[in-house]
């Protein structure tokens, strides 16, 4: 988990041929936030289940009745929450990803910039509306979940901008503050060429500000001799 020196030189690669004069010429503000997604280290996490996209503007109506959503197109949009973060909780059957959760479910057993590989993303791997089923399926990744880094998710980690001390185990580090959000990407669509597509990284971490989308989880169900179903999928 974390930002790795190989995903470094990935990015110090991409900038070079991007060139100078180049849209996305400085990457000094990113290189200078890197220690957010470091140390590198290694997390053990424990089998799960989390939503194959964010939710939606009409599954959090199905929660919250009144929920109103200025960010969106269409119900099937992402939803963009506000205030309504903590009202949703409440209702939700369901728990926030930790931080290790989400990046283990974003890179999707690959260990580059993207489930993708180390090339640059580029707008076309975005994803905010999920009613084009063929367009969803091509957004997914290999274990099959769509649109990992297109919006802004929220975990269930506070926001510390380091991993040092973190726990080995997956759990959220919890306390005071806000939480740490994941993604982002789409939320800037269309892209001003000012390095947007970093956001699709999965091990870029910020600190929730404004509005955010929901991934929910929930574990795995255990069968009835305690076996854990499905072992090896």
């Amino acid at each position: 988990m974390g930002l790795s020196d190989a995903e470094l030189d990935a990015v110090r690669a991409i900038d070079a041929t991007d060139g100078p004069g180049g849209a996305d010429d400085d990457l000094g503000a990113f290189f200078g936030d890197t220690e957010r997604a470091r140390p590198v280290r290694e997390v053990r996490v424990e089998p799960f289940l989390i939503a194959r996209h964010p939710l939606t503007v009409a599954q959090v109506r199905h929660w919250l009745p009144e929920y109103e959503d200025d960010f969106a197109e269409s119900d099937h949009t992402a939803a963009r929450l506000q205030d309504e973060v903590d009202d949703l909780l409440a209702a939700l059957p369901f728990r926030l990803p930790s931080e290790a959760e989400w990046e283990y479910a974003a890179r999707a057993g690959t260990t580059g910039l993207t489930f993708r590989g180390d090339g640059k993303p580029d707008e076309e791997e975005i994803l905010d509306d999920f009613a084009d089923e063929a367009r969803t399926a091509a957004a997914e990744n290999a274990f099959g979940l769509a649109a990992m880094g297109s919006s802004n998710e929220v975990c269930a980690d506070v926001w510390i901008p380091h991993f040092t001390g973190a726990p080995a185990d997956a759990r959220p580090r919890t306390g005071e503050g806000p939480r740490t959000v994941r993604g982002g990407a789409g939320d800037l669509s269309p892209w001003q060429g000012c390095d947007e597509w970093l956001l699709l990284l999965s091990a870029t971490r910020a600190e929730f500000d404004l509005f955010t989308a929901v991934r929910p989880v929930v574990p795995v169900p255990a069968a009835p001799d305690g076996a854990l179903p499905g072992a090896g999928t």
